[in-house]
């Protein structure tokens, strides 16, 4: 076993693990993170999204060995805190076009749909149907609709 350290939602922490373990059971299984949700384990569904460095990424496909103790990794359960606010503003939009049906999901695109509006706002260009359609989150419930309005709405208040 080796010892990991890396910082989560804002604070440091250090786990005992062997390298290989894919970071996703670290935050589940080890620290009690339990918004990233298991879906495929391969990258495709992305129910898992969080955030590393500020870019969307897929704890189910990265072992902690490969997270540096400089790396930020941000869940949802921290999401609003990077605003200092009790719900990050895509949150909002989320409540305000009812996006959650059975809720599943709805952490991985959050999180997906946040790392699209930074991309955005930072290259200055606005977001559009094309860059929409590359949200590749599964939704069982089908609420992609309300999700890709949701995104349009956060991103007029980020």
């Amino acid at each position: 076993m080796s010892n990991h350290t890396f910082i989560l939602n804002g604070e440091k922490v250090s786990v005992e693990v062997e390298d290989n373990v894919r970071l996703l059971w670290v935050l589940r299984d080890v620290l009690g993170v339990t918004g990233p949700k298991y879906g495929c384990g391969i990258r495709v569904c992305r129910a898992c999204t969080s955030h590393i460095n500020g870019k969307a990424f897929n704890p189910c496909a990265v072992s902690v060995g490969d997270i540096k103790a400089t790396d930020e990794i941000t869940t949802i359960e921290g999401l609003a805190d990077t605003v200092k606010k009790d719900l990050h503003p895509v949150q909002e939009a989320w409540l305000k076009h009812d996006v959650a049906q059975c809720g599943y999901c709805q952490p991985g695109q959050i999180m997906g749909a946040v790392a699209l509006i930074k991309e955005h706002k930072k290259s200055g260009k606005p977001i559009t149907d094309d860059d929409l359609d590359q949200i590749r989150n599964i939704c069982r419930c089908g609420t992609y609709w309300r999700v890709r309005e949701a995104i349009r709405d956060a991103a007029d208040h980020m």
